[in-house]
Order: structure tokens, then sequence, then C-alpha cells
């Protein structure tokens, strides 16, 4: 196959990344904004030896599976890649994703089902990031990043965002702090905070009730974006934590804001924290005052140099960034991890590789749970459950 060849081919499922996966010549090519299930006339615009992309020329036959999309920027904002599918179907296709990931990369054999947890599919975001547009007579439109591309489109709603979040576009009544080009906001219920103004006003910092409890929270710090879902998965590690060794300290690894030390630390006589955030690991101090607990600012490969895993833990909570595991972190869970280890990820691939190098370490995956945090998205967040 050559660059700016035509070809006509069903298109199978949906990547990792969104695109649609066709199967032509022997090669596997990616095509943006296609559905399983339609027939597509396309052009190659990548080649690769073992791959290739493809952008769309003609629809030729629409698959049954595809929805319209509520958002008219669909397709030119980068915010979404799902749109074009049905609710149902961005279900099933992220549940195939996460599968793939183990059997294919990772080479783990999976069970015949992997629970996939629905959220409301539209106005479930809480949180946002806007950039700030430049233009001029010095004032400034504000926008989402476009397709693949480091242009800023201008926006007045998103379909996907929390109510009040669409109010604040639709008002444009949100302006970015001094000096910064991107800025992020966060509404749920009836707190509403941004790094920059919103309505005249400036607030950073907020409380966030989650299961009717408080917890302390900045606009300029990384929090979970989906709300409904959060609660759901906090549930879920609760009855995982209750089943392990309670008598013993438990840990709680990239740990943020404290989210998920504040309701599993209860259960043990003490909770060790690690997040190389110093601004979050001072609000984690404040979510879990009244407990006894370690906190230690430092990323998880210093933690595993200071012999902090010479301690014996019970249970372990641990939601690292997309890259996953640290190598040293990685290597020492797998040597000397506790008896229930609870993996929160948000990259089924690199969930995968970690997974394989804790089974060989000895340990066993007994759960595999995705959640569907990002509806509209490719994005998959899961959990993965291991025991010694």
């Amino acid at each position: 196959m050559a660059v700016g060849e035509i070809f006509t081919a069903p298109v199978e499922h949906i990547a990792s990344g969104g695109a649609g996966i066709l199967s032509f010549q022997g090669k596997r090519i990616f095509m943006d904004l296609s559905a399983p299930g339609d027939t597509v006339t396309g052009r190659i615009t990548l080649e690769n030896r073992h791959w290739a992309r493809a952008e769309l020329v003609e629809l030729s036959t629409a698959s049954p599976l595809r929805a319209e999309p509520a958002c008219p920027l669909y397709g030119i904002c980068g915010g979404c890649s799902l749109q074009h599918l049905n609710y149902e179907t961005q279900l099933a296709e992220k549940t195939l994703i996460l599968r793939d990931a183990f059997t294919r990369l990772g080479g783990i054999p999976l069970p015949n089902e992997i629970p996939l947890i629905p959220s409301p599919p539209w106005e479930y975001r809480n949180r946002i990031q806007l950039h700030r547009i430049p233009n001029r007579k010095g004032g400034n439109a504000l926008g989402f990043k476009a397709r693949k591309s480091d242009a800023i489109i201008p926006i007045t709603d998103c379909p996907v965002s929390d109510p009040e979040l669409r109010a604040v576009l639709r008002e444009a009544s949100a302006q970015p702090p001094s000096g910064q080009d991107r800025f992020t906001l966060y509404s749920r219920g009836n707190t509403l905070v941004s790094e920059g103004s919103i309505r005249g006003k400036t607030q950073r910092r907020g409380t966030v009730i989650l299961r009717g409890k408080e917890i302390r929270m900045d606009a300029g710090v990384f929090f979970q974006s989906n709300g409904a879902m959060l609660e759901r998965l906090i549930d879920d590690l609760l009855s995982i934590a209750a089943e392990a060794d309670t008598g013993l300290p438990m840990a709680d690894l990239y740990c943020g804001v404290g989210t998920f030390a504040a309701f599993l630390g209860k259960q043990f006589p003490r909770a060790d924290l690690v997040e190389e955030n110093p601004e979050a690991i001072v609000l984690a101090r404040e979510n879990t005052r009244g407990m006894e607990t370690r906190l230690f600012a430092q990323t998880g490969d210093l933690w595993v140099q200071g012999c902090s895993m010479d301690t014996r833990y019970g249970f372990m909570v641990a939601d690292p960034p997309r890259q996953g595991l640290s190598p040293a972190l990685r290597r020492a869970l797998a040597q000397k991890g506790p008896p229930v280890l609870a993996y929160v990820s948000c990259d089924p691939a690199t969930l995968a590789r970690d997974s394989g190098e804790l089974l060989a370490g000895g340990y066993r995956l007994d759960s595999l749970t995705g959640y569907d945090f990002y509806p509209q998205t490719a994005h998959i967040e899961s959990l993965a459950v291991f025991t010694r």
C-alpha cells in the first residue's frame, strides 16, 4: 500500500485511541470517525510496515450502530472521539479494547465476562480545561484544543460537561488567571471553582461531597472528572478493602488529594499516603484529618528506596497516571507487595504491562472491572484486584 491509495473495506472494531479498525491486503488500517459495521472508502495518509492510517473519503454503507453526534463541533473539537456511536456500542467496544490489551499485549487470559460500569452519557464531566484565544482587540475568547492539532477552537457549550459548566460556557463568564493561557474549572453540586475567575469571582479551592463526605480539592490539582463514577469506584474499593487484613496498615499510592484513603483508611490502624505533588499532599492531609496517617511527599521510586516497603501492609490501592507504575515500584510490588492490591488504571495497555510483572511475582488477578468515566471518548478507567 502507498500513501494516497484509495481502498474500500468494512470496519471491524474500535481501537484504543477511538479510530475504527479495518483490514485490507493483510494490513491493519486505522480510520477516525468510522464505526463497526460501516463499509468505507478511504485514502491512505500514513503507511507503516505493519499498519496504516487512512482518512474517510466516502461512507459507502452506514452501520446501524451509528448515532447522530450531539455536539455541532464533533470531529473538529479534540475532546470526544465516539459521539458517532450509540452508547451501547461504545460500552461494548471499550470492553473489547480492555480485553485486547490483556490478551494481545499482555498475554494474560481473562474470564469470559468483563463488567463495564456505565455512566450517564451526557453532562457527566465535572472538570474541564479551557485555553485562551487572544484576539487583536486585546480580548480573550476561550476554547478547547482542536482534533489532532494545537489550534484552539472557540467553545460556547459542551454537552458532556456538568450543567453548571455549560452555563458558564454559554455566558462566557470564565476568565483565565493573569499570565496563564490554560486553566481548569470544576463543578459538582454547589461547588464551582476555577484557577481563574467565574462571574467576576475567584475561588480555587472548594469542598466536593462524595458519598456524604466532604473532600477538599483545588481547581489546579488533579481531581477525577466524573463524580458519579468516582462514588461507584469508592463503593467497590470499600468492599474489597473490607475483605483484606484490616489489622495491618494500608497504603494509598499516587494518592492525589487523598480521596481513596479518606474513605478506606478508617478500616485500618494506619494509612500511608504517597504523592509527589506537594499541593496535593497538603490537601490529602486535610482530607484524612483525624485518622492515623503517614504522608510521603515523594515519588513512588523514592518511597521504595526509603525502605517503606519493609512495612507489612494488609492492603494497597494504587492509582498511577497514564504511564502506569514506575519500573522500581512495579518491581517492589511484585516482590513484596501486600496480600491484596487494588490497581486503578486509566490506560489498559500500561495496566496489562504492569499486571504481567505482578503475576510473575506471585500475584493472581482476581477481578477486572471497567468504569466508563468518559462517555463519548475512547478513554477507559478500570480496576484490577490482585491477591497473593
